[in-house]
């Protein structure tokens, strides 16, 4: 590690020693290069005796997969296979809402609850769940405004992978960009990946049901259809690190997250190998909405799957503590990923420990 992000290592060191974290990973590219890469706690388990955090750790990151989904999409945007700013329709036949793919990628399309109930075993069921989308009705006129689709983002993404080119959106990955550019991360695992993945826990029992709020609202039924998806029994499940739920169940290390947001930084190109052009990258990374968001129950700046902060980063955090961004100003792409599920703002606080240095 570079003597100068000693405080960043600093930062890190003190989450686990305090408690505040028990088992993650940090990798930080600036200018081009690696120049943080950090594991420490377990993998298994808060107390000793627990299998160590390795830097090929997977852990499930929850909504930092949206982005990584989005560019799939996005990739045959760039090719010229799908127009932005079509009717889903176009290429979904089945799909009724009238929405544009721009707005199923800038969470303005109007879905963002699966609109039957379905019990945890239909995370596996891809079929059933796109077909529930196809004949839904909009919770709002798209396009007016934004609610973050929060479990059915990957399935309207995907659908649309699947429907132009024939595969689904986790062999998508693997195959178009994963593999292209050496990233350790991917929907629906193999048994020997499930492996490697770290379980998620709990940091406070209550955080399931703070996260979900009042029973029937829209945050609710955003987040809690299919049931069980912050139930640690389902989450640590071959069931659910086996199945493709995109919103919501990218498994990554640090290091694959990384290097993915140090591609985009540089335009499009990782190690010499071009995924997307600059002009496409501009453009994913462009703030589509500036408004309030219906599920965050706050103002949100929506990009083409991620979220755009004031000071100009982009990225995506995910549901407990996990996050991934770039910031073209200060020429650092950055990724963190955790197990503990709960509310300490870890991702803020090394945030802050790398701008002390930059």
């Amino acid at each position: 590690m570079h003597a100068r992000f000693a405080p960043v290592r600093d930062c890190f060191h003190d989450l686990l020693a305090s408690g505040r974290e028990t088992g993650a990973s940090l990798v930080v590219w600036y200018d081009g290069e690696p120049v943080v890469d950090l594991v420490g706690g377990s993998r298994t388990g808060d107390g000793p005796g627990g299998e160590p955090w390795r830097p090929d750790t997977l852990v499930n990151v929850y909504s930092v997969g949206k982005p990584v989904a989005a560019l799939c999409l996005l990739m045959l945007v760039d090719r010229d296979k799908v127009d932005l700013d079509a009717p889903v329709d176009r290429y979904w036949p089945e799909f009724r809402t009238p929405a544009t793919v721009r707005q199923v990628l800038s969470h303005t399309a109007g879905l963002p609850a699966f609109p039957v109930p379905r019990p945890a075993a239909a995370v596996a069921d891809w079929a059933l769940l796109t077909g529930d989308l196809a004949a839904a009705d909009p919770e709002w006129s798209p396009g007016t405004v934004a609610g973050e689709h929060a479990w059915t983002y990957g399935h309207l993404v995907g659908e649309l992978v699947r429907r132009v080119d024939g595969r689904s959106v986790g062999r998508f990955l693997a195959e178009e960009i994963a593999d292209r550019w050496q990233l350790d991360l991917g929907f629906g695992l193999a048994e020997a990946d499930q492996r490697r993945c770290a379980d998620l826990r709990y940091g406070d029992p209550q955080w399931p049901s703070r996260k979900l709020g009042e029973p029937g609202s829209l945050r609710a039924r955003a987040m809690g259809n299919p049931a069980s998806g912050l139930d640690l029994a389902v989450l640590n499940s071959p069931l659910w690190r086996g199945a493709e739920m995109p919103a919501v169940n990218l498994h990554a290390s640090a290091s694959g997250l990384a290097r993915l947001y140090a591609g985009l930084l540089a335009g499009g190109v990782l190690d010499g190998v071009r995924l997307f052009s600059p002009e496409l990258v501009a453009e994913t990374t462009r703030v589509q909405y500036d408004g309030p968001d219906l599920v965050l129950d706050r103002p949100a700046q929506w990009t083409l799957g991620m979220q755009r902060e004031p000071d100009g980063s982009w990225g995506m955090g995910g549901l407990g503590g996990s996050g991934a961004w770039a910031d073209p100003e200060l020429g650092y792409a950055c990724a963190y990923a955790t197990a503990r599920l709960d509310e300490h703002d870890r991702v803020n606080e090394l945030a802050d420990a790398l701008h002390s240095v930059l």
